[in-house]
């Protein structure tokens, strides 16, 4: 939890002494263009489901995208969500995420790269469908079959880098760490997420 909340606090550290660097250049925020895209991402689901006494592992993939405008020099504001499941459990069975909210980040320029840092305020849901017994190759009923759904807020911080292949499209590789802070229960996700993708800027 200490190395966490200390990411969190140098990532809103980090923005907020960019915010006020970029203010001291301009005078005041001003608009300074737009972007957004699509991007796949991967991460590891590991944890035990205790009421049910079920080890679930695996790999999560998933898709979504991202929606910015530029405030000053460095400064970002936005929107993104996203969908991840970790189909490989077994059975038929799968946990499912949905998941978005505001972001805000900081980016800087070097040459062709554009790498930036920033945190995501959000929440979203979670569906987790357990098979203890039986398939999903078949039609019959299956009895012992569990399905649970919850609701969650979480502090998702980020880092990431732009390549800008031409004057509008930008190839994106970030990583984020997804902290749930309320309604974590049941396997609510929390770490790391591997994203790649293109972007638009105007």
């Amino acid at each position: 939890m200490t190395i966490k909340r200390c990411a969190i606090s140098a990532v809103i550290f980090l923005m907020t002494a960019s915010l006020w660097t970029s203010a001291q250049e301009v005078k005041k925020i001003v608009f300074n263009g737009y972007g957004g895209g699509m991007l796949l991402h991967t991460g590891y689901l590991q944890g035990t489901i205790d009421e049910l006494g079920y080890d679930a592992k695996g790999p999560t993939f998933g898709i979504g995208g991202v929606l910015r405008i530029g405030l000053g020099k460095h400064f970002r504001l936005g929107t993104e969500g996203y969908m991840s499941t970790a189909g490989r459990l077994g059975n038929g069975s799968y946990i499912k995420y949905g998941w978005g909210g505001l972001l805000g980040d900081c980016h800087w320029k070097c040459g062709r790269f554009y790498p930036y840092i920033g945190l995501t305020v959000g929440g979203g849901g979670r569906t987790t469908f357990i098979m203890t017994e039986g398939g999903s190759h078949d039609w019959d009923p299956e009895p012992n079959a569990v399905l649970n759904k919850c609701t969650f807020l979480a502090l998702s911080p980020f880092i990431g880098c732009e390549y800008a292949v031409g004057k509008a499209i930008r190839l994106n590789l970030k990583m984020d760490w997804m902290n749930a802070i309320k309604g974590g229960h049941l396997l609510s996700p929390s770490g790391p997420r591997l994203y790649l993708g293109f972007t638009f800027c105007h």
